[in-house]
């Protein structure tokens, strides 16, 4: 679990990454889910996009992908989703130490 200055720091990171999954009208389908999982492990923070076509998930499904993953929901900003997971792979450069 993050506490609230990793977090502040994870949001102040996060304001710069790009989207690197979108979600469209599936949903968090499984496919998308191991998009997720995937970029989780080559990147622990990353930002989702959700097309307009989409209604935003709620606050509880939210985190029930994040217990499903094994991640932690930084912050969601409109259709933007920030997630980070501490990943395990080498030479990924960890953004807490």
């Amino acid at each position: 679990m993050i506490d609230k200055k990793q977090r502040i720091k994870l949001r102040s990171l996060s304001s710069t990454l790009k989207p690197c999954v979108m979600v469209g009208k599936d949903g968090f389908s499984e496919n998308v889910l191991k998009q997720i999982e995937e970029q989780l492990y080559n990147h622990e923070l990353i930002k989702i996009s959700m097309l307009e076509n989409t209604t935003p998930p709620t606050e509880f499904e939210l985190t029930e992908m994040a217990v499903k993953l094994g991640a932690e929901v930084v912050t969601t900003i409109g259709r933007k989703i920030v997630l980070y997971k501490h990943s395990e792979k080498k030479g990924v450069k960890h953004v807490l130490n």
